[in-house]
């Protein structure tokens, strides 16, 4: 038997624009995503059943069929039976490292992995973009989790055009362990609240999703101009999740009384990143935030950007 060892990285969203309402049911969007070094460990081994077997060493990441590492390999299951019925059921163990509910994309990340080690496992010889069109049908962050750097990413995120790398820059991210945001009330939310401003056809739709490939913050991520991406940070999402949550909103404003490059909150939160130049810098900044706000529940990570997706680190023969 095998097993293979992958590295997950998180995601931030430097630009998260909601453009209108899809015939799916989903919200068609405008992002820009970038990787960071706050990662999780995915280890995949054969385990000679035909069961998929999660583990996790947060006792608050679930062991069944809602996680999406499990998901991710029921979809393998389904979509290669034969190879499925020569190499069997897979064990997936999960170091956590990246917080739930945090609008880092931590569960499609550990997704991504789970389909990346798979097509290893079973000897499958997938590209990156069919393991992309695979992990589309059960997460829109996935595919970007996939491929990793820096992108913009339309529809409902799953459309991915790669961008220069930004890998000397760093981010500072801080959040309450105890507060999570579901992602789905964050868009219901917003829709009820602002379905008003949507594009309100499909040349209109094309033209704001346009607009944004050409838009200054992708010629700031073309430029690596940290600077000017500080200043354009953007998410549509602040103005449902902040009032609902003074707390995230409170974060926010102490973070952004800091020397920094930008401050924002990522996806659908309750993570706030600030933007910095150097490790030294974000080490500084990470220290300052700990002296103005001394809750332990407060979680404090630094992690530079990094310019891939998910990453092997290990394999062996068992």
């Amino acid at each position: 038997m095998h097993s293979y060892s992958l590295i997950a990285p998180a995601k931030i969203n430097l630009y998260l624009e909601i453009i209108g309402d899809r015939p799916d049911g989903y919200h068609e969007l405008a992002m820009l995503l970038q990787s960071i070094g706050l990662t999780d460990r995915v280890d995949l081994r054969a385990n000679g059943t035909d069961q998929i077997r999660v583990r996790c060493d947060d006792p608050e990441v679930p062991n069944d069929e809602s996680n999406l590492a499990y998901k991710a390999a029921a979809l393998m299951v389904g979509e290669f039976p034969e190879s499925f019925n020569r190499y069997g059921g897979v064990d997936i163990s999960i170091e956590k490292h990246i917080p739930m509910g945090a609008g880092l994309a931590g569960g499609s990340a550990d997704a991504a992995a789970v389909l990346v080690g798979i097509d290893l496992l079973w000897n499958l010889g997938l590209t990156q973009s069919e393991i992309q069109d695979l992990a589309a049908t059960i997460g829109s962050d996935i595919p970007f989790c996939v491929m990793g750097g820096t992108a913009i990413a339309t529809r409902r995120g799953e459309f991915l055009a790669p961008l220069p790398s930004l890998d000397n820059l760093y981010v500072v991210l801080a959040k309450y362990r105890s507060i999570g945001v579901s992602t789905a009330w964050a868009y219901k939310t917003y829709r009820q609240q602002f379905h008003t401003a949507y594009a309100k056809d499909a040349d209109d739709l094309t033209d704001r999703r346009q607009r944004v490939h050409s838009g200054p913050m992708v010629e700031a991520i073309s430029k690596r101009n940290g600077k000017r991406i500080g200043e354009l940070l953007h998410n549509d999402l602040e103005k449902v999740v902040l009032p609902a949550y003074p707390q995230v909103d409170s974060l926010k404003r102490e973070m952004f009384q800091l020397d920094t490059l930008g401050v924002m909150m990522s996806g659908s939160g309750s993570t706030v990143f600030a933007l910095v130049e150097s490790k030294g810098q974000a080490e500084i900044i990470q220290q300052q935030l700990r002296h103005r706000i001394p809750d332990e529940d407060l979680g404090i990570w630094v992690a530079p950007l990094i310019a891939n997706g998910i990453r092997l680190v290990h394999s062996a023969d068992l």
